[in-house]
């Protein structure tokens, strides 16, 4: 065998080992360890073992990653999040499907403050699907939203998987970060209309239980909501002012959602514990992926895969837009078998080479990659944020019914990805604003 069909022969084992239920980083490791074996043999393969996660460990901008998960391990654990929900709550209550709105600009604000959408979405389902369910809101539209409202938080900065893309790409982080701002914020409304219309058009699925609210109480509830603001705004004024890097904005805001819980007198023992190990958690989880994904691209790029990629791009010579639409559908495609960090660790170091010859921009293409993977998220047949909503709500809401509402959010989402991909300048009006692009 020529070294691109060891290569191709590698994604194609690396998918059914994933599509059989293994983790993705132990796949990501034997599948490139062995690889390189049949491409270079072992002295190049324990080579690499050997060198790669020291190097990547000690990394420094990728010790972002746990600070802004121990960021919103505090902020989830101390109690600000259901201080967000309530003042939404309290605003939205007289708008078609007021809950339902309240849930997905709660989950977008959630954003600010978490690294991952599956935690989003399990507290938001907590907190907001109770309240609706007891409303006699749609069981459907009641979950869908929570799911889908979840993955709004991919874009909405500081996002980790930015943060991983940044890395492998070598783009600004920061510019990064403010493209995600705009597609995050249309995401949510364009979701809000949907769900509005919905409710104008069939007052059946979100009937109107609320009760007004006084002045008094809204003025109380959003002095209560105070701490995500402050966080927000210490992120956004640390990084796009230039004061600090992304990486010390996450110690930075981990710092101070530290001491708003201590002012709150909401950081207990008990609260500080959980979060330091929930963040050490997830922070091991993803650097084990990581480490994985690296040897994947050392693999890839030992075989010859994305240059052989490249010569049939020449030769065939698409247009940019061609090769998007090809890479959306491929995305959409392996986000019914994957999850969104090994697709976007599996795809990039596959696409890299061809972006830069067909001059794409890499931070757009990035927000684009990023908001196709969360749309794999929502549909079947694996729809990760579906199954997280589930097991909250355990025998309450089928699966299917689930899955029925999802429907809706799936076909905004296509009207969202076709605004990015016919307006780049969604994406990358922002950063060109601060100077970043």
């Amino acid at each position: 065998m020529t070294n691109y069909q060891i290569g191709l022969a590698g994604i194609a084992v690396l998918l059914t080992f994933i599509g059989l239920g293994m983790p993705i980083a132990v796949a990501l490791f034997v599948v490139s360890v062995g690889g390189i074996f049949f491409i270079r043999g072992w002295d190049a393969a324990f080579g690499s073992i050997g060198s790669m996660p020291f190097d990547l460990s000690a990394s420094w901008t990728l010790s972002a990653v746990p600070m802004f998960f121990l960021m919103g391990a505090f902020a989830f654990n101390s109690g600000m999040t259901i201080s967000v929900y309530r003042v939404l709550r309290m605003w939205f209550w007289w708008v078609p499907g007021g809950l339902a709105i309240a849930t997905n600009m709660a989950g977008t604000a959630f954003g600010v403050i978490s690294g991952s959408s599956v935690a989003v979405t399990a507290v938001m389902a907590k907190i907001a699907i109770p309240e609706m369910l007891q409303r006699r809101y749609d069981k459907a539209l009641a979950t869908a939203v929570v799911a889908a409202s979840g993955t709004i938080d991919a874009l909405i900065p500081p996002s980790i998987i930015i943060i991983i893309y940044g890395i492998e790409t070598e783009a600004s982080i920061t510019a990064l970060f403010l493209a995600g701002i705009i597609p995050g914020l249309l995401t949510a409304l364009i979701y809000s209309i949907m769900i509005i219309v919905r409710c104008k058009l069939n007052p059946e699925l979100a009937p109107v239980g609320e009760r007004d609210f006084t002045v008094a109480e809204r003025r109380e509830a959003t002095r209560d909501s105070w701490p995500l603001p402050v966080l927000f705004a210490g992120i956004f004024i640390g990084i796009y002012s230039g004061v600090m890097t992304p990486t010390e904005a996450g110690a930075a805001s981990a710092a101070l959602a530290f001491i708003i819980a201590m002012v709150r007198r909401q950081m207990t023992l008990p609260v500080l514990w959980r979060s330091l190990v929930e963040s050490a958690s997830a922070s091991a989880s993803i650097f084990f992926i990581f480490i994985g994904a690296a040897l994947f691209a050392r693999f890839m790029s030992m075989s010859g895969v994305p240059s052989y990629l490249g010569n049939i791009v020449t030769e065939y010579s698409p247009s940019p837009m061609a090769f998007v639409l090809i890479i959306s559908a491929i995305i959409i495609l392996l986000g019914m078998f994957l999850e969104g960090i090994g697709i976007l660790l599996i795809v990039v170091p596959i696409i890299l080479p061809i972006c830069k010859q067909l001059n794409i921009d890499l931070v757009w293409i990035g927000m684009l990659v990023i908001k196709l993977i969360m749309v794999g998220l929502l549909h079947p047949p694996i729809g990760l944020q579906a199954f997280v909503v589930k097991s909250v709500v355990g025998d309450t809401v089928p699966l299917m019914t689930i899955f029925r509402g999802l429907l809706w959010f799936l076909a905004a989402e296509v009207v969202i990805v076709g605004l990015m991909i016919v307006f780049p300048d969604i994406t990358l009006w922002l950063p060109r604003q601060f100077g970043h692009h």
